[in-house]
């Protein structure tokens, strides 16, 4: 995205988050944020304090550097938060935006949370009517004190399951189960990340993901051409294949489809981001069934990454990326301005 944004029509203050939780003041080098398997991008503690803006209306801001000294960066338009996981995509770094009354694009605090918790945006998208993968939700105490019970509430899920952390994101901690010898390891690894674990049911389909971007002073919500993931050597669309263009994996966009069937998930994607009251973005991800199509998730803040779903199925509508940087920007400031 620094490689990408129009920089005729914005100035870039790019900020990094410590793995410690500390703001810090990044160079403006993509290079530096390249995606190398061999060696992964990681924000390091250059000294510097990001100082953000009193809630008073007034949004300069400020970096104390490594010496003590304090400089103005310049006054906030908009944030674009482009952060995955938890305290990124959670609604966190939401509502503290919304505290300091900073304009930022994507989703909001509700719609955050929502997505990011799997087991309540099932509950949401079933109570509005949009199909989902039949699961059960696990607590790791009910695993550890009876898991011989977890056992039997899962029994009715045909094989194969996939195990995966309620509230992670990227396919971290996520396993394919085949039978019910793999379930002790496959939840060891999602409780890892999380003490609150899906067990779902694996859907036979064709795996296919929409963009959705918010309208703008009364436009509709639109949905993307959808794409589709075709998993070649690997079990499913994990870590590697999202992020590292690992082998095993093709992303073609726009997917070949019938037009009936392009149509059905596209309105399935609209339906499924009203219901949970999404704002500014989101890629839908599906299951395409021989029923129809089935929402597997919600990504509220998809990857960004030039093998990434969400940018390939809106240049493929007819969009830059440059130019989806911008829509994006372009309606968090028309939100602020309502």
């Amino acid at each position: 995205m620094l490689r990408a944004i129009n920089r005729d029509r914005y100035r870039v203050i790019p900020l990094g988050l410590t793995r410690e939780g500390a703001f810090v003041l990044e160079d403006d080098d993509p290079d530096k944020f390249a995606l190398d398997p061999a060696h992964m991008p990681e924000v390091a503690d250059n000294g510097t304090r990001i100082l953000w803006p009193e809630a008073s209306g007034v949004r300069e801001l400020r970096v104390r550097r490594a010496d003590g000294s304090i400089d103005a960066l310049g006054v906030v338009d908009v944030v674009l938060p482009i952060l995955h996981g938890p305290h990124g995509e959670d609604g966190t770094i939401q509502g503290f935006f919304d505290t300091l009354e900073l304009p930022y694009a994507g989703g909001g605090v509700l719609d955050s949370a929502l997505c990011m918790d799997k087991h309540f945006m099932k509950v949401v998208l079933q109570e509005a009517g949009v199909p989902v993968a039949p699961w059960i939700t696990v607590r790791a105490h009910e695993w550890t004190q009876d898991a011989a019970a977890v056992r039997s509430r899962a029994e009715h899920l045909p094989l194969p399951w996939f195990v995966k952390p309620a509230r992670a994101g990227s396919s971290v901690g996520v396993s394919k189960v085949h039978g019910p010898d793999e379930l002790a390891e496959a939840m060891a690894v999602a409780l890892a990340e999380d003490d609150k674990v899906l067990i779902e049911q694996g859907v036979s389909g064709r795996e296919v993901e929409v963009g959705v971007l918010e309208g703008r002073g009364g436009d509709p919500t639109r949905a993307s051409l959808p794409g589709e993931i075709v998993l070649t050597t690997r079990e499913f669309y994990d870590f590697e294949g999202k992020y590292l263009g690992g082998d095993g994996v093709d992303v073609v966009c726009p997917a070949d489809l019938t037009g009936v069937e392009t149509q059905s998930l596209r309105d399935m994607a609209l339906r499924a981001f009203a219901a949970v009251e999404g704002q500014g973005l989101a890629r839908v991800d599906f299951f395409l069934t021989a029923d129809g199509p089935v929402v597997n998730e919600l990504n509220t803040m998809p990857g960004f990454t030039p093998i990434s779903m969400f940018p390939k199925c809106w240049i493929a509508s007819g969009m830059t990326y440059p130019e989806l940087i911008s829509d994006l920007i372009d309606t968090a400031l028309a939100r602020a301005a309502d």
